[in-house]
């Protein structure tokens, strides 16, 4: 079994659906705190710091170990190249997910070049319901990018845009891997 924290119940059915594709069997269970998104939008990401660990070390205790399902993403970002492209459609997400990166490439003991990308008017099509018009925006975005060997998607709520973007560059978004990479460490975990 599989506990996620999501900041949005939007990202339930998403990983739902990963799991009936590709790990059919695996039991996930599904934390939602929304507030956790709108105080980082408002006072920063480090502002929920705290919170974020309490939630995790509680749910930890005794399982599996807890991985950030952007991480798997990162890497794979750092193993294509070192010039990296990080877009997001909220500004306080490209601080961590670039330092993220940065993280990767020293684990992997490669310099990395990243750039961000703010997508303007994406969360404005988000939050106004419009998934299709925000997806189309952040592919566009992609598309846009030049100079890179890898474009990261910043938030799992972007990543039905990989499918509509038409740039040769690997545009990479983190459910899928992540999801992967946790029912890997799960599995390990029990000694399967």
């Amino acid at each position: 079994m599989l506990a996620l924290l999501h900041t949005s119940p939007v990202h339930v059915p998403v990983f739902d659906a990963l799991r009936d594709e590709d790990h059919l069997g695996l039991e996930l269970r599904h934390f939602v705190d929304e507030g956790l998104l709108a105080r980082a939008r408002r006072e920063g990401p480090g502002a929920v710091a705290d919170a974020v660990g309490e939630l995790l070390a509680a749910g930890a205790r005794g399982g599996p170990p807890v991985l950030r399902v952007d991480r798997p993403m990162a890497a794979a970002a750092v193993a294509a190249g070192p010039r990296v492209v990080v877009l997001a459609t909220v500004e306080s997400t490209l601080g961590p997910t670039a330092a993220l990166v940065e993280e990767e490439g020293r684990r992997a003991g490669r310099p990395v070049d990243v750039r961000t990308v703010l997508v303007d008017g994406a969360w404005a099509c988000f939050e106004a319901g419009d998934a299709g018009g925000c997806a189309r925006l952040v592919a566009a975005g992609a598309d846009a990018v030049t100079g890179a060997d890898a474009i990261v998607l910043a938030q799992a709520s972007m990543a039905p845009a990989q499918r509509l973007t038409t740039t040769a560059l690997p545009v990479l978004s983190s459910p899928r891997a992540g999801l992967a990479a946790a029912a890997r460490l799960a599995r390990a975990h029990l000694g399967e």
